[in-house]
């Protein structure tokens, strides 16, 4: 990949980068407390020698510190990982690892273009529980040809795991990848939301069963087992992303929208930024000393509001109507609670599961019912 941005070392230039944010952030007066949450996912980490993982979560200890009680995680492919790599995650402080499972059934996976099997997954959990870390899987549904059968085959199998804490998506289709062409080209047929949404109440109905509980959307947990990183998402906190394309999200004295690193003033606003996402101009931003962003976007209050309620319709604790102020017209939204898509009891609105299947529908009757 050129500019230092090749595999061997990848580990190298994020810490770099980390340097760089670090400085970036002092100079913009953020102090960020000692991480709570370290997530090492956006692809297949797991594809990177255990020990290039624990070289930058230890550079995150030196630079940042890292809170006594932190989760941190790791995704994995299934078939990336042996017990031996697992363990040095382990002794290295990774507590908890995500295992891309997607599903049970070979020919599913097969047209998912995944080259694991489902005791690769099975493996993993057993070398996972063996060295001390909690465990999660990642399922997909809607992958064409698989029927209502394979699909409670492999939530099934997912619970018959027992892991404490399993995430559900719908299948996404992008139009240049090699699933995305057979389908334009008529060799697959085109997922059905009817048959997505089969499957979401097939998997809330068998996760439930089992004990774990939604908590977002897509993701079920027992209780005192879920992601606090991705809450912390869905709750809008600040984060710093690093490597190719991470996004960075912060809430205080912040840069320009331009992204310059030049003079700040102290604003309400919210800032946004990405990274450059050609890992070669991401790798040589870096070496040139700078922080390799490839844009960035301050966060308008209107913006913020927006984000407040999609992200709060995702969550079992609701949205709380209290942070959206005066801008919402009541008598707009409990009609949607008459109709079976929502819940309001404490001042806060919580999708049912009629309003999770049709959640772009509710935040979009929100929008129009609030003086944004």
């Amino acid at each position: 990949m050129g500019a230092g941005a090749s595999r061997g070392n990848y580990a190298n230039m994020v810490v770099r980068e980390m340097r760089l944010v670090r400085d970036w952030q002092r100079e913009h007066g953020i102090d960020e407390p000692a991480a709570s949450t370290v997530f090492f996912g956006g692809g297949t980490p797991t594809v990177l020698r255990a020990a290039d993982l624990v070289k930058m979560l230890d550079a995150i200890r030196e630079l940042w510190g890292i809170a006594d009680d932190a989760e941190i995680t790791t995704e994995a492919n299934p078939d990336t990982v042996d017990a031996d790599y697992v363990k040095e995650l382990a002794d290295g402080g990774f507590n908890r690892i995500s295992f891309g499972m997607q599903s049970a059934v070979p020919s599913v996976l097969k047209t998912l273009d995944r080259t694991h099997t489902p005791s690769n997954v099975a493996a993993g959990v057993e070398a996972a529980n063996a060295a001390g870390m909690r465990s999660s899987v990642d399922l997909i549904y809607g992958a064409p040809g698989e029927s209502l059968d394979d699909w409670r085959t492999s939530v099934s199998t997912a619970i018959d795991l027992g892991v404490n804490h399993i995430s559900a998506y719908a299948l996404t289709i992008a139009p240049h990848t090699k699933m995305g062409r057979r389908i334009a080209a008529g060799t697959l047929p085109t997922p059905d939301d009817d048959d997505e949404a089969n499957k979401y109440e097939i998997a809330d109905d068998l996760l439930s069963a089992a004990g774990l509980e939604w908590y977002e959307i897509s993701n079920w947990a027992r209780p005192g087992y879920e992601s606090r990183h991705n809450l912390g998402y869905w709750r809008n906190v600040d984060w710093a992303g690093l490597g190719p394309g991470a996004h960075s999200h912060y809430n205080r004295c912040l840069a320009d929208s331009s992204g310059e690193t030049g003079e700040t003033t102290s604003s309400p606003l919210g800032l946004r930024s990405w990274d450059i996402a050609h890992p070669k101009l991401w790798g040589q931003s870096i070496i040139d000393g700078k922080v390799p962003w490839d844009g960035s976007e301050r966060i308008s209050h209107e913006e913020h509001l927006e984000e407040t309620i999609m992200l709060g319709l995702r969550l079992r604790g609701g949205l709380d109507l209290a942070l959206l102020g005066d801008t919402v017209d009541m008598t707009r939204i409990r009609p949607m609670e008459n109709e079976g898509l929502i819940t309001i009891h404490g001042g806060r609105v919580v999708p049912t599961r009629t309003g999770r299947l049709l959640n772009d529908t509710v935040i979009e009757r929100f929008f129009d019912a609030c003086s944004l």
